[in-house]
Parts: structure tokens; C-alpha cells; sequence
């Protein structure tokens, strides 16, 4: 019986109104015809590699072992930036190695990571300007096929890790930064339950945030402290959250995507 071909997912800033995603599915199918093929969105905000990074980061994780990731927020398309194709100890993702695929990769564990430099897995002609189609999408269905990944070019030691896929210690805090904020104001973070767990953080939280300092109750529901107030939450995605309960956080404590997010044990 002829195995299942794996699920190949599509991240991208492409929006809906242009060719480009229904090029990348052809050609895919194209080499592929029995690829499944999920769109996760094509909707990241133009450029944003810190928005697709964490799109990417919250559904990859819910995929089935082996899925194929393809992420494609790419400023940098024709430039020196490397193609990469990184196999996890869950998933395999493919992109640009600006970032877009740090955040995911790092949290399933990177075990190889590999420069997309054999011509046998592009196609014919290759674009300055549309990887998406002409590398990603080939290396996507090749590899869906069972080509290995060692096949597509050299192994490479590093990736490029942006400041938002990293934590980092220091005088025994944790530093990190607001990833995303969601429609309903909640202040998600780059830290994880790992992240609080090494910290032995279990009942509240010592958080500064911009130039405030605050201890909040690290709670299983938003219904825990009463409307209007603020308190921590491991959200759905596995980020610690700063929320207010039917409330706007972003708005009460003055946050944006991008500012620094340092955790105590104690303020």
C-alpha cells in the first residue's frame, strides 16, 4: 500500500488578491499530485516576520508528526539570506532563514538543519523575487515525496535566531518580549510554560513591562479575578499571557509588539 503523503502547511504575507499561492499549489501538485496541501494563512501583515514566526509557532504544534512547514514572510527575497530546510524531532520547515521559522523550530528541537542548494529540487529558472514558487514550494513536494533531507544541500551548523525566538537569563530573571497581541488586547509573550517552570514560577507572576512593575496571580482562566483586572495566563499557544479579564491589556499598561518583557522570581 503506497504511504500517505505528509501535510504540507502555507504561511505566507501573499494575501488573497494575487496568483502567487495558487503558483506555489501548482507547482507542488505538479510534482506531487496526492500532496495535502493546508493553508494556514497568507494573511501575516506585509514584512512581519515577528507576526508569521508566531503564526507559524501556534499551529505548527498541533499538526501531525511529519508535516512539512512552509513559511514564506521574505523582505529579503534575492538576497544573500540562505534557503533552509530544518528537520525538528516532531516537524520539517522550510523558508528563508530570516527568523520566520526560529520560533516553531526552536520549540520542537532542532535536530538538522540544511542549506536548499541542489538544483535537482528547484525549478529550471529561479526568480530574485519569487522563492516561494521557484525553491520552497519544489523542496516542500520533493521532500513529500521521500526525498531525504540531506539531499537538498549541505548541513549548516547555525540559524539565524531573531530577539524575539529568544529568552535569555540574567541575575537569575528571564528577558524576553511582547511577540503578538490578539484582537481582544492580550499581551502574549515569547516566554513558555518551560520558561516559568525553570524559573519555579507556579502561583504569580513578577513581571516588568515597559516601566511597571507588577505582580499578577498566574491563573488557569480569565474568570479568576474579577472583570477589569489583570492577571498571567498560559494561553493557548503554550505563551505566558498578560491579560485583563474582559479588558484590553495592550491599552491599560501602553504595550506594543516588540517591547521588552523581563520575569522575576521576586520584584
Amino acid at each position: 500500500m503506497e504511504r500517505e503523503s505528509p501535510i504540507i502547511t502555507l504561511t505566507t504575507d501573499f494575501g488573497l488578491a494575487d496568483p502567487y499561492i495558487a503558483e506555489m499549489k501548482a507547482i507542488i501538485l505538479g510534482i506531487n499530485p496526492n500532496a495535502r496541501i493546508v493553508d494556514v494563512t497568507h494573511q501575516v501583515e506585509k514584512f512581519n516576520v515577528r507576526n508569521g514566526a508566531f503564526i507559524l509557532a501556534a499551529a505548527a504544534q498541533y499538526f501531525p508528526k511529519g508535516t512539512i512547514h512552509v513559511a514564506v514572510v521574505d523582505p529579503g527575497v534575492g538576497t544573500k539570506r540562505r534557503p533552509i530546510l530544518i528537520k525538528t524531532r516532531k516537524d520539517f520547515f522550510i523558508g528563508p532563514d530570516n527568523g520566520v521559522l526560529a520560533l516553531a523550530a526552536k520549540n520542537q528541537g532542532i535536530r538538522h538543519v540544511y542549506e536548499i542548494a541542489n538544483p535537482r529540487f528547484m525549478l529550471p529558472k529561479i526568480s530574485q523575487t519569487f522563492h516561494g514558487r521557484d525553491i520552497f514550494a519544489p523542496a516542500a513536494a520533493h521532500l513529500s515525496r521521500g526525498v531525504k533531507p540531506s539531499e537538498f544541500g549541505p548541513e549548516i551548523r547555525r540559524i539565524f535566531v531573531p530577539k524575539f525566538a529568544k529568552v535569555t537569563k540574567r541575575n537569575g530573571a528571564l528577558i524576553g518580549e511582547v511577540i503578538h497581541i490578539d484582537s481582544f488586547g492580550n499581551i502574549i509573550t515569547n516566554f513558555t510554560a518551560k520558561n516559568l517552570e525553570d524559573l519555579g514560577i507556579k502561583d504569580s507572576v513578577n513581571i516588568k513591562l515597559g516601566d511597571k512593575r507588577l505582580t499578577l496571580k498566574l491563573c488557569k482562566a480569565y474568570a479568576e479575578v474579577e472583570a477589569g483586572k489583570p492577571l498571567a495566563i498560559t494561553g493557548s499557544h503554550d505563551f505566558l499571557e498578560i491579560s485583563v479579564n474582559m479588558g484590553n491589556a495592550a491599552q491599560a499598561f501602553k504595550v506594543r509588539v516588540g517591547d521588552p518583557v523581563i520575569l522575576y522570581r521576586s520584584l
